[in-house]
Protein backbone atom coordinates (compact mmCIF):
# COMPACT_ATOMS: atom_id res chain seq x y z
CA UNK A 1 0.00 0.00 0.00
CA UNK A 2 1.02 3.53 -1.24
CA UNK A 3 0.42 5.84 0.71
CA UNK A 4 1.09 8.87 -1.48
CA UNK A 5 -0.93 6.79 -4.12
CA UNK A 6 -3.90 6.78 -1.77
CA UNK A 7 -3.91 10.25 -0.74
CA UNK A 8 -3.37 11.18 -4.69
CA UNK A 9 -5.90 9.31 -5.70
CA UNK A 10 -8.63 10.50 -2.82
CA UNK A 11 -7.82 13.75 -4.35
CA UNK A 12 -8.67 13.00 -7.90
CA UNK A 13 -12.16 11.35 -6.11
CA UNK A 14 -12.76 14.76 -4.88
CA UNK A 15 -11.95 16.82 -7.62
CA UNK A 16 -13.98 14.31 -10.22
CA UNK A 17 -16.33 11.78 -7.47
CA UNK A 18 -17.95 10.92 -10.77
CA UNK A 19 -15.22 9.16 -12.75
CA UNK A 20 -15.19 5.33 -11.97
CA UNK A 21 -11.32 4.66 -12.51
CA UNK A 22 -10.34 6.65 -9.60
CA UNK A 23 -12.37 4.98 -6.88
CA UNK A 24 -11.52 1.75 -8.74
CA UNK A 25 -7.99 2.66 -8.35
CA UNK A 26 -8.90 3.12 -4.79
CA UNK A 27 -9.69 0.04 -3.75
CA UNK A 28 -6.94 -1.46 -5.69
CA UNK A 29 -4.42 -0.12 -4.43
CA UNK A 30 -5.90 -1.69 -0.94
CA UNK A 31 -5.40 -5.42 -2.43
CA UNK A 32 -2.90 -6.84 -0.87
CA UNK A 33 -2.69 -5.10 1.97
CA UNK A 34 -6.07 -4.43 3.71
CA UNK A 35 -8.67 -7.03 1.91
CA UNK A 36 -11.83 -5.75 3.68
CA UNK A 37 -10.92 -2.02 3.05
CA UNK A 38 -10.20 -3.11 -0.70
CA UNK A 39 -13.98 -5.07 -0.69
CA UNK A 40 -15.43 -2.57 0.75
CA UNK A 41 -14.27 0.11 -1.61
CA UNK A 42 -14.85 -2.39 -4.91
CA UNK A 43 -18.17 -3.17 -3.63
CA UNK A 44 -19.17 0.95 -3.75
CA UNK A 45 -17.32 1.11 -6.77
CA UNK A 46 -19.92 -1.41 -8.59
CA UNK A 47 -22.79 0.01 -7.04
CA UNK A 48 -21.88 3.62 -7.75
CA UNK A 49 -20.64 2.95 -11.41
CA UNK A 50 -22.25 -0.59 -12.32
CA UNK A 51 -21.09 -0.19 -15.97
CA UNK A 52 -17.34 0.58 -15.16
CA UNK A 53 -16.60 -3.30 -15.86
CA UNK A 54 -13.11 -3.61 -14.69
CA UNK A 55 -14.63 -3.77 -11.35
CA UNK A 56 -16.23 -7.51 -11.76
CA UNK A 57 -13.31 -9.28 -11.92
CA UNK A 58 -11.31 -7.66 -8.60
CA UNK A 59 -14.84 -7.70 -6.72
CA UNK A 60 -15.08 -11.37 -7.65
CA UNK A 61 -11.53 -12.23 -6.44
CA UNK A 62 -11.76 -10.61 -3.22
CA UNK A 63 -14.97 -12.21 -2.30
CA UNK A 64 -13.35 -15.23 -3.19
CA UNK A 65 -10.64 -14.38 -0.41
CA UNK A 66 -13.95 -13.93 2.00
CA UNK A 67 -15.13 -17.40 1.32
CA UNK A 68 -18.11 -15.65 -0.57
CA UNK A 69 -18.17 -18.04 -3.22
CA UNK A 70 -21.80 -17.85 -3.80
CA UNK A 71 -21.56 -14.02 -3.99
CA UNK A 72 -18.55 -14.12 -6.19
CA UNK A 73 -20.70 -16.58 -8.87
CA UNK A 74 -23.03 -13.62 -8.76
CA UNK A 75 -20.67 -10.92 -9.64
CA UNK A 76 -19.02 -12.70 -12.14
CA UNK A 77 -22.61 -13.33 -13.62
CA UNK A 78 -22.89 -9.68 -13.97
CA UNK A 79 -19.53 -9.16 -15.28
CA UNK A 80 -20.24 -11.85 -18.37
CA UNK A 81 -23.30 -9.74 -19.21
CA UNK A 82 -22.03 -6.67 -19.43
CA UNK A 83 -19.03 -7.32 -20.82
CA UNK A 84 -21.45 -9.34 -23.66
CA UNK A 85 -23.35 -6.06 -23.85
CA UNK A 86 -20.49 -3.95 -23.79
CA UNK A 87 -18.74 -6.43 -26.65
CA UNK A 88 -15.82 -6.11 -24.85
CA UNK A 89 -13.88 -9.97 -25.83
CA UNK A 90 -10.96 -9.74 -23.52
CA UNK A 91 -12.61 -8.91 -20.66
CA UNK A 92 -15.44 -11.45 -21.63
CA UNK A 93 -13.23 -14.48 -21.70
CA UNK A 94 -11.59 -13.56 -18.26
CA UNK A 95 -14.82 -13.10 -16.62
CA UNK A 96 -16.24 -16.22 -18.25
CA UNK A 97 -12.64 -18.49 -17.24
CA UNK A 98 -12.85 -16.72 -13.61
CA UNK A 99 -16.12 -18.16 -13.18
CA UNK A 100 -15.74 -21.70 -14.97
CA UNK A 101 -12.31 -21.93 -12.43
CA UNK A 102 -14.84 -20.98 -9.33
CA UNK A 103 -17.36 -23.60 -10.51
CA UNK A 104 -14.70 -26.30 -10.40
CA UNK A 105 -13.55 -25.47 -6.92
CA UNK A 106 -16.49 -25.57 -5.79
Amino acid sequence: MNEDRIKMLQKYISEEPNDPFNHYALACEYLGSDEAKALNLLQEVAQKFPDYLPTYYHLAQTLIEFEEEEEALAVFKKGIALAENQKNEKALRELKSAHQNLLFEM
